[in-house]
């Protein structure tokens, strides 16, 4: 039986289990029952997967909450959500006390040590007058009922405009999920490799996030063992790999570009070969950084597409990538994929479209609250979760940039994600995020916030300068803004949107 591990602390499975078990129980207690919502206020953090463990048992969905937002947005998720209970880290109270919803229980949960020194915090215990999770726990005797078949994750995706969706499954029937979990099995590496108990993994992103979510607890129910990074740091994983010889890990493509930025004495200081699948999602890799990653770490590194709303899709090995750069793999046998256009013809081998998909093992969802938005979402049958791409002549899916990202300049489609794969080419530069700005004349422009290295001579001239030998003219930026730092999610995603709102500000209409 595998364990959790954060910092020094471990906790077996089997004494996960029985705490979820209790938790279950006092989840009861609370009057809550299946089909209702609680809601995770939390980093990595043991609490984090045993409640999610205890709804789970009862049916109850469990909403994870990205704990960086701001009070408006929390209260909005609060009350979209309808949460029966709010689990929240001791220091996360603070801010958002003043919208905690009234008569809604709140369990607290100290933040522990390593968290602590993770974010710079003082450690803080669960404040006077409020529900200690441990002292709450222990007043219950573990759920002996029937485990559910319904309930799950309810994950609000952001968006790039309006409120994030909540997508909220409908539940599986016993035959889906078995399946989908013999997707997921294949997706994480658990198979193939040895018993699903000998996984040793480094949960590396945020488990608000869809896929450490998922990815994290598939880990503990599959009976490995789960390593819980508070914060990601990419020295600290090398160092876990060694000591805790870890052997599957996912990841995102900045954590790539963070590992490569390291020293090479101190990457050829640990010894990563433990290592047996490390795959990656959530967004593009630029082709030299995943060539690097896989120089160094050895034909290990995979990769799947797919969406909150439609699972794994597509996915990819470290032989076919090499093969076809760039890609993000091809349709698993599970799914369907297409490339469509504006009125839901397929378009032609090579050519850009939508991409559209589904799983046919992954149960429906709805957005909860708004299932309008679930019948807009949906495109040719299958489910449109805005990305631009295309086929190539073997099949295999090719990337461009989101739907909702896409600048039109003068009636011509630009797509940034091309733009920044080719800035990150350019010596010198750390990071960079091209977006949108209004043109009178053309309607949009394009802009480009460039963060160099330390002490790189870089400048706005040399940016265009550049990237007029690498791409089209109509797709240099015409504004080139420096930036010592880069807006950012914990996961490594750029807030685009901090970004480019400034320039649309007072403006009627926004992309």
């Amino acid at each position: 039986m595998g364990a959790l591990i954060s910092g020094e602390r471990r906790l077996d499975l089997a004494v996960m289990n029985e705490r979820a078990a209790r938790a279950a129980t006092g989840l009861l207690s609370l009057g809550i029952r299946e089909g209702d919502v609680i809601a995770l206020y939390l980093r990595n953090d043991f609490p984090f997967i045993e409640a999610s463990t205890a709804a789970g048992l009862l049916g109850v969905y469990a909403t994870p909450v990205n704990w960086h937002y701001l009070p408006d947005e929390a209260a909005y998720l609060f009350e979209n959500s309808g949460a029966k209970a709010i689990i929240i880290h001791a220091d996360l109270i603070e801010p958002i006390r003043s919208v905690l919803p009234p008569g809604v229980p709140v369990l607290v949960v100290p933040t522990p040590p390593e968290i602590a020194e993770a974010y710079g915090i003082t450690p803080q215990a669960t404040p006077a007058g409020m529900l200690d999770w441990d002292a709450w726990l222990a007043g219950f005797e573990p759920y002996a009922g029937e485990p559910s078949t319904g309930g799950g994750t309810v994950i609000y995706t952001s968006g790039t405009t309006g409120r994030p969706k909540g997508v909220r499954r409908h539940p599986p029937t016993p035959e889906q999920a078995e399946a989908y979990g013999r997707v997921l099995m294949r997706g994480f590496g658990f198979v193939g490799y040895g018993p699903p108990q000998d996984v040793v993994t480094v949960v590396t992103g945020p488990m608000y996030h869809s896929a450490p979510n998922a990815y994290g607890l598939f880990a503990a129910r599959a009976g490995g063992t789960a390593i819980l990074q508070p914060r990601f740091d990419p020295e600290e994983l090398l160092q876990l790999i060694e000591r805790h010889k870890v052997t599957h890990l996912h990841m995102v493509p900045i954590m790539f570009h963070r590992l490569l930025k390291l020293p090479d004495d101190v990457k050829r200081k640990y010894d990563l070969s433990s290592l047996k699948f490390v795959v990656h999602a959530a967004a593009p890799c630029p082709p030299p950084i995943k060539r690097e990653m896989i120089e160094w770490w050895g034909p290990v590194i995979e990769e799947y597409y797919g969406a909150t709303e439609v699972g794994i899709v597509v996915s990819c090995n470290s032989e076919e990538w090499l093969a076809h750069p760039g890609t993000v793999g091809k349709p698993i046998p599970e799914a369907e994929v297409r490339i469509i256009d504006k009125d839901g013809n397929d378009v032609p081998q090579g050519e850009v479209g939508e991409v559209v998909s589904k799983n046919r093992f992954i149960n429906d969802f709805t957005y909860h609250g708004d299932d309008q938005k679930r019948r807009d979402t949906e495109k040719a049958g299958l489910i449109a979760p805005g990305d631009i791409g295309y086929f190539d002549k073997d099949g295999f899916l090719y990337l461009c940039d989101r739907a909702k990202d896409m600048i039109i300049s003068g009636g011509v489609n630009i797509y940034p994600a091309e733009i920044e794969a080719e800035l990150l080419k350019m010596p010198g530069v750390a990071d960079c995020a091209v977006f949108g700005i209004p043109d009178e004349e053309f309607g949009e422009g394009v802009c480009a916030v460039v963060q160099p290295s330390e002490g790189a001579p870089i400048t706005e001239a040399s940016v265009k300068a550049y990237l007029r030998e690498h791409v089209a003219g109509y797709k240099v930026p015409r504004v080139v803004e420096l930036a010592t730092d880069l807006p950012r999610e914990d996961s490594g995603k750029i807030f685009k949107r901090k970004l480019r709102e400034p320039y649309w500000e007072g403006l009627e209409r926004r992309i």
